[in-house]
């Protein structure tokens, strides 16, 4: 199948072929399997049927996000009590503050990803 006019959004994985393109939805399964555990990417629901495969990614981003963004509110306080330096603390909010950001990355890629196995548009 040839999409004659492919836009994609400029948040497409590059890892990803473009839609329409040979073998692209094999790609985009196997860049969505490296964004969940490993368990999970044997279930044969998730390895026969890619959309299922991404909205699982997109869950798994996104309690990614939550996780980053709550150690990240939470180190200032929490960190001192663990007994390590100051310059360690700030090194570790900026680690948290730059996951959050890759994550929302992510999660924004996954979403260009799902709408293109779902056969929608992933122009913005």
């Amino acid at each position: 199948m040839t999409l004659t006019s492919t836009r994609i959004s400029p948040d497409w994985p590059c890892q990803v072929k473009t839609p329409g393109s040979y073998d692209w939805e094999r790609s985009a399964a196997k860049w969505l399997r490296e964004l969940i555990p490993a368990r999970y990417a044997s279930y044969p629901a998730l390895i026969r049927h890619p959309v299922l495969l991404a909205r699982h990614a997109q869950i798994q981003v996104q309690q990614e996000i939550r996780v980053a963004r709550t150690a990240l509110q939470t180190a200032r306080a929490e960190l001192p009590m663990l007994g390590l330096p100051e310059s360690v603390i700030e090194h570790t909010i900026k680690m948290y503050a730059a996951e959050v950001m890759q994550l929302q990355h992510i999660a924004r890629s996954v979403r260009a990803v799902s709408e293109a196995l779902a056969g929608r548009s992933t122009s913005r």
